[in-house]
């Protein structure tokens, strides 16, 4: 068991805007993040590392040693995403190039028995269990919004011209909402957190194919994700973070 972050530039754009990260507490609590930059210059790769800096920073001060609950987690979750975007808001009125800077956020706190997910954007989490592979977020996307009021189907959002267009993100506005959830987890089971690099070019199916495929590592696994969205065109970057449980002890490497 074990886990993997990976991250590619993609084959079409010049510079990398994502960014990915695990974090392990001294109680053996893991945090799995993605982040996934936007905005004009280098503001999105300004973004996306900000955004993980600071949960990094938040999780090194601030994330309890007691006892992990849900309630705890998700406490936790919801005010470190809106001191982190306050910040990223705050320093965006710093410089005119940072401008409309924002990234996407999803991050999951987890233990052997429950992950607790937060999001804002595209970026999504996904479990594989003994009921399949299921997305555990929601896209805050024009798409999504028109899919979810019927007014063009899930089909049609794949080509839609304003597919990519982003309803929330951080950094992007002095008060944002985070989506939180709070699953049980089993021995056995796989979190994938990414970037819409890799789900836009691979389908659920073969994405849940590579992932249960056996004789692999971990390192891989993703790596032959990265490298399936990069023959699919890889018009973007593509960042991935996957944890199987039970989690690793921390003590160990990352291939266990």
């Amino acid at each position: 068991m074990g886990y993997v972050v990976k991250t590619d530039k993609g084959k079409v754009r010049p510079n990398n805007e994502d960014n990915g990260d695990i974090l392990i507490s001294q109680t053996g609590v893991y945090l799995a993040i993605v982040a996934d930059g936007m905005g004009g210059h280098n503001a999105g790769d300004i973004a996306s590392d900000m955004a993980i800096s600071e949960m990094r920073k938040c999780w090194i001060n601030s994330f309890p040693i007691e006892k992990m609950d849900a309630g705890v987690a998700e406490n936790w979750l919801r005010k470190t995403i809106t001191d982190v975007n306050n910040i990223l808001f705050e320093h965006s009125r710093t410089d005119p190039n940072l401008d409309g800077m924002g990234t996407t956020l999803v991050a999951a706190i987890c233990t052997n028995e429950f992950v607790t997910i937060a999001n804002i954007g595209d970026s999504r989490g996904y479990l594989l269990n003994e009921n399949g592979f299921q997305q555990l977020t929601e896209d805050h996307t024009l798409v999504n919004e028109l899919v979810k009021t019927g007014q063009i189907s899930k089909e049609d959002a794949q080509y839609h011209p304003r597919k990519n267009l982003i309803l929330k993100a951080i950094g992007t506005e002095k008060t944002v909402g985070v989506d939180i959830k709070t699953i049980l987890v089993e021995d056995g089971d796989c979190l994938l957190l990414c970037s819409d690099g890799l789900y836009d070019k691979l389908s659920d199916t073969e994405i849940q194919e590579m992932i249960c495929k056996e004789g692999l590592t971990m390192e891989e696994k993703a790596q032959a994700m990265i490298d399936l969205a990069n023959e699919n065109g890889g018009e973007d970057n593509i960042t991935l973070v996957m944890i199987d449980f039970p989690l690793p002890d921390e003590r160990g490497c990352q291939e266990c």
